[in-house]
């Protein structure tokens, strides 16, 4: 099971933005490459402080591990799933570390040594569109997406203005003294890398628009409206960069015949009266198919029956919902004659007067017990 995130920084759930920004650069100073040159344990605990700030520095990251903790990102072979090297690391997250390690990282592809900077082309986003069959079962969907690829043949060389460092320093004397300051190379845009050879075709960076088909592995139990992440399936970055990531938005299709509510799911069943009185049984919709369930002679409208296990997974991997049959009874709006005249008869007749036992519930009780 993966370490929480709140415990890899050593913060509190209720930790505001700056405390976890603070508990994270202390952790990736202390465990820095640097720092533990050939240490493969404060590496593996570099990149997971790393990935816990990734996802608790975002407010809506932050929103969605509280709700569904690591089952939020894993499925989609993203971040949690080790997606992110230590080159992800750098290019994300230069910003934390400013100085402590004389302006840049030694290393790995960084900021700091004299070595290239290694830019992040842009990320994607598409929509899936799933049944809730599908997010009950979990499911493997392969996309088309088109994303920008280098092109064939595409050569590189370093650039000029900054040496390959993707930044130009800058002194300027103020009063308070000789100030310096770097900023991204305006030639190569941070890359470190011009384009050297440009197939036809290809764009001012050398990159091509190209179609390619994704697989995306969505866990069971997602949620309208979340949002997963496919590493290195977005626009390939110029030079050595990194290519972006695929944003997949999970959309749920309505059920022509099941309501989804949270983990549960609701089924309405009608039957006639004759039924609720005689008793039946019946075949219903489940996500995993149909069942058949029968009900007791007498049975009530309103009577609702609970199918445990038979909802929606839960993301985090606590159990699974209850399928939640509601009964109805449905009165005829028209009688015959001689159905008319049963009726009349049987107006005086104990049996058809109403009687509730101390067991039968209220609607209210039965509200109550449906969201327990």
């Amino acid at each position: 099971m993966k370490q929480d995130f709140y415990e890899i920084l050593g913060v509190d759930k209720s930790a505001s933005a700056a405390e976890i920004k603070k508990a994270y650069r202390k952790k990736a100073i202390k465990y820095h490459p640097d720092k533990n040159p050939g240490d493969s344990e404060a590496e593996e605990m570099f990149k997971k402080a790393a990935e816990a700030y990734e996802v608790l520095s975002d407010p809506d990251k932050k929103a969605r591990y509280d709700q569904f903790g690591h089952a939020a990102f894993d499925g989609a072979g993203g971040f949690g799933g080790g997606g992110m090297n230590m080159d992800d690391i750098f290019s994300q997250f230069g910003d934390i570390f400013g100085s402590a390690f004389g302006g840049g990282f030694g290393g790995f592809g960084g900021f700091g040594g004299g070595g290239q900077r290694r830019v992040k082309g842009s990320n994607l986003r598409i929509r899936v569109k799933l049944t809730l069959e599908e997010i009950a079962n979990g499911v493997e969907k392969k996309i088309k997406v088109k994303r920008k690829k280098k092109a064939d043949g595409v050569t590189y060389k370093t650039c000029g203005t900054c040496n390959g460092t993707g930044q130009v320093t800058r002194v300027t004397n103020t009063i308070l003294g000789r100030m310096q300051t770097s900023t991204a190379c305006n030639v190569c845009g941070g890359a470190g890398q011009v384009i050297d050879h440009r197939p036809a075709g290809a764009d001012v960076q050398g990159l091509i628009v190209s179609e390619e088909t994704v697989s995306i592995k969505i866990p069971a139990g997602v949620v309208d409206g979340m949002q997963l992440k496919v590493t290195g399936k977005g626009n390939d970055a110029p030079g050595n960069g990194i290519a972006g990531d695929l944003l997949v938005a999970i959309e749920e299709q309505e059920h022509t015949t099941l309501k989804r509510e949270g983990d549960n799911i609701h089924f309405d069943l009608y039957i006639s009266f004759s039924e609720a009185v005689l008793g039946t049984s019946k075949e219903i919709d489940t996500v995993s198919g149909k069942v058949r369930i029968k009900l007791e002679s007498g049975i009530q409208s309103g009577k609702i029956l609970r199918l445990r296990g038979k909802g929606i997974p839960s993301i985090n991997g606590y159990g699974r919902g209850d399928l939640l049959v509601h009964v109805n009874v449905w009165t005829p709006k028209s009688l015959t004659k001689e159905q008319k005249e049963f009726f009349e008869r049987m107006q005086s007749d104990e049996n058809f007067a109403p009687s509730p036992e101390k067991s039968d519930k209220s609607f209210f009780e039965k509200v109550k017990d449906m969201f327990s």
